[in-house]
């Protein structure tokens, strides 16, 4: 981090302090209203520092701004004035100002020091009528729209973060001793490297020993010449037994030293992702605030578990979800003090935001103390909608009625406001909860409030996941999206109208193939059929897999972006031996599941007999990009085609001499020998030229694209196009069909 702050300029970093600062100053104002005045210190010395800081940057408004509140500070402490909720809005309205300041362009902070300084006296001479114990002749403050004002501080802390990453010296520390431990363990392996040479010695001593063993045994020597031989060779033979057995030993030592290391490693760089859930709500407090006085209610928001650690892109993507329910809760949920009064409450309502650790996921909850949901009359909003025929209305429990509030344009408000009441909220917050591979749940008490819960995964750069087997290939499946997994008899499958179904937590459930869905040729095999459960509600089916494989914790690795959307794919993963596997991406499943369902494509889904499959054309793919290969491979493979790789230019020359292949899909630029040339090679010698060989690379230019056409390749695709059907349609018209359609 010092390194980053000697690279920054003297604004920058005034913006880097006031960002904490400005933070202090609206919490402590904030609990200064409740009636505590222990935050005033700890003001005092923030609005001092930043006074400083104006001043050594030379930002006069700034200065005059921060040193108006330090004297009201100052003033306060002294018991010369009282801080009420008047005052704290003036205050705040400070706070604002120097928020818009610290965020300022360079020809902004200009303006401040001209034309804009007239609205910095107004404030600062406001505060001095307060200090005199009068009424500031000064309009009061107009609160920003909850939703504007979280959005810049979205975009802020991402300008932010994407200039420097805060990292606390404690972290960096121990990824540095980590580090040093990985480097001195990394040195072990060059003298175990000698140590097996030395093996090696004594494995070709042994060789000789049996060698001259052999020949004295040809040769009819005599029997104490033999004994002689037979003795050295058992004593060769029992030094390279003890020498294995020791380094055997030592490399097992190791084997544990290094997986501890890698862990302990791997597991400080994901702490170093991890921010203290207070970072993500700092704006919370004085929103809800702001609300409220808008609104005319009394509110009072506690944030509890603010030091639970969480994940940076799941605390990023939890701000917008929180402040949709935030606000619901202020409008919706909480009721006058009038309201509260008469229904025996304190006037002064309470939201309260949790966070915390369980079991090994994050859980988020939201409650409030108000109204509560009244089940009746969301089942009357439901049928007014026509969600619901009238007469099913009746039967709906008072959970799945909750449900509805999530729908996208659902609204309990008949009026629109600036708040509320356009019905956009609860669909943003279980969109985002399903992104990131999470639940959400509600519960309401009528008359005494709601809360809603998000379960959440502790970080997004590690998932567990479902292995399963399709076609002979693995895939992942994130647990969070399953429901649950099962071993399904064939004869408990039931067919309504073309569709197959089976019976699930007392509904009927839609079932499909994996090998469809995905495009794999074959089908699942045995006497019951392994099932994993997915989605909600209407959206509910059950997808056939080969077999389980079994749960792991895998390292999400994203997908190159230049390769945009690959159908059902989510990222990629490898497994322990290094081998790569797909994880699924549930939603764009269920999507795809959904199409084939509406066209009428779906498969009957039984369990098939063994039988040969019939001959598939061959596909030599040479990349030297693993990601590119793997999903050329699975790409081909779910058409049928059987697929080779190389791994560059020369190694798929040698394939193509040795092996007999229908089609080759080279990319361009590769070591050794690139795409072009390869195409030269296999155009010019007689026994392939016959082959189709097309080149697939990220460049699409003109003279690249001549270039490849030029050297005989019959086709010229940009790797772009691998989110939809061109090259899988290339393929097939330069090769037809995977396999040969046999004579009916």
């Amino acid at each position: 981090m010092s390194a980053d702050l000697q690279h920054m300029s003297m604004v920058e970093l005034f913006r880097m302090e006031a960002e904490s600062q400005l933070a202090a100053l609206t919490g402590g104002l904030l609990s200064l209203e409740q009636g505590d005045t222990a935050p005033l210190e700890a003001m005092m010395r923030a609005a001092h520092s930043l006074k400083g800081a104006g001043r050594i940057v030379g930002i006069d408004a700034a200065v005059a701004v921060a040193h108006a509140l330090e004297d009201c500070f100052v003033a306060a402490q002294r018991r010369e004035v009282t801080l009420g909720s008047s005052q704290v809005d003036q205050l705040l309205q400070g706070v604002d100002i120097l928020m818009r300041i610290a965020h300022s362009t360079d020809a902004e902070l200009a303006a401040w020091e001209k034309e804009r300084m007239p609205e910095v006296a107004a404030f600062v001479a406001a505060l001095k009528t307060v200090l005199a114990g009068g009424s500031p002749d000064m309009p009061a403050p107009t609160p920003a729209a909850p939703a504007a004002r979280l959005t810049a501080d979205t975009h802020r802390v991402d300008r932010t973060e994407a200039r420097a990453l805060r990292v606390t010296a404690e972290n960096l520390n121990r990824l540095l001793g980590l580090a040093g431990e990985s480097l001195v363990e990394s040195r072990w392996l060059r003298p175990f490297g000698a140590s097996v040479s030395r093996l090696k010695r004594l494995h070709y001593e042994l060789t000789g020993s049996l060698d001259q063993l052999r020949d004295r045994l040809n040769a009819g020597d005599s029997e104490g010449r033999i004994k002689e031989s037979l003795f050295e060779t058992q004593r060769r033979l029992a030094l390279c037994r003890e020498f294995l057995a020791g380094r055997l030993g030592e490399l097992d030592t190791y084997d544990r030293r290094s997986t501890n290391l890698a862990q302990r490693l791997y597991g400080e760089a994901l702490a170093v992702r991890m921010r203290p859930f207070a970072d993500g709500v700092i704006g919370f407090p004085r929103m809800v605030r702001d609300l409220a006085r808008e609104l005319g209610k009394d509110v009072r928001l506690v944030v509890s578990g603010d030091d639970t650690q969480v994940d940076r892109e799941v605390l990023d993507k939890l701000e917008a979800p929180l402040g949709h329910l935030l606000r619901n809760a202020v409008d919706h949920g909480v009721e006058s003090a009038e309201v509260r009064a008469a229904a025996g409450k304190p006037p002064t309502a309470t939201l309260t935001l949790e966070a915390r650790h369980r079991a090994g996921v994050l859980l988020v909850a939201v409650t409030d103390d108000g109204r509560g949901a009244d089940p009746e009359a969301i089942r009357a909003a439901v049928v007014r909608k026509k969600l619901v025929a009238t007469e099913t209305a009746p039967r709906l429990s008072e959970a799945e009625l909750l449900e509805f509030l999530f729908l996208p344009g659902f609204t309990m408000k008949e009026e629109v406001t600036e708040i509320s009441g356009r019905g956009v909220g609860l669909d943003v917050v279980q969109s985002m909860v399903k992104a990131v591979r999470g639940t959400v749940r509600v519960a309401s008490t009528p008359g005494r409030g709601m809360k809603f819960q998000l379960q959440l995964p502790l970080t997004l750069s590690v998932v567990r996941a479902l292995l399963v087997e399709v076609a002979a290939e693995p895939y992942a499946i994130p647990l969070g999206f399953i429901a649950r997994t099962l071993r399904l008899p064939e004869n408990e499958i039931t067919s309504t109208e073309g569709r197959q179904h089976f019976g699930f937590e007392g509904r009927r459930v839609g079932l499909v193939t994996a090998h469809q869905v995905l495009g794999r040729t074959g089908a699942p095999r045995g006497d019951s059929l392994p099932v994993v459960v997915i989605g909600d509600g209407d959206r509910r089916y059950g997808v056939v897999v080969d077999r389980f494989i079994g749960e792991r914790e895998l390292v999400v690795q994203p997908l190159d972006p230049r390769l945009g959307k690959v159908k059902d794919v989510a990222a990629g993963t490898l497994m322990e031996d290094g081998s790569p596997v797909l994880i699924v991406d549930v939603e764009d499943l269920l999507r795809s599941v959904e199409k084939i369902a509406a066209a009428g494509r779906l498969d009957a889904v039984h369990a098939a007999a063994a039988h040969a499959p019939a001959p598939r054309k061959r596909v030599l793919v040479v990349d030297d990009s693993l990601t590119v290969r793997e999903l050329e491979r699975k790409l081909l493979e779910s058409r049928g085609y059987a697929v080779d790789i190389a791994v560059d230019g020369m190694d798929g020359w040698n394939a193509v001499r040795t092996g007999a292949f229908d089609l080759v899909i080279s990319d361009v630029d590769m070591p050794r020998l690139d795409g072009v040339e390869l195409t030269k090679l296999i155009k010019q010698d007689p026994k392939l030229r016959s082959m189709p060989v097309m080149i697939v690379s990220y460049k699409d230019r003109e003279e690249d694209r001549r270039r490849g056409l030029d050297a005989g390749a019959d086709y010229y695709l940009t790797k772009g196009s691998f989110h939809d059907d061109t090259m899988l349609n290339a393929v097939r018209d330069l090769v037809g069909e995977a396999q040969e359609q046999e004579a009916t």
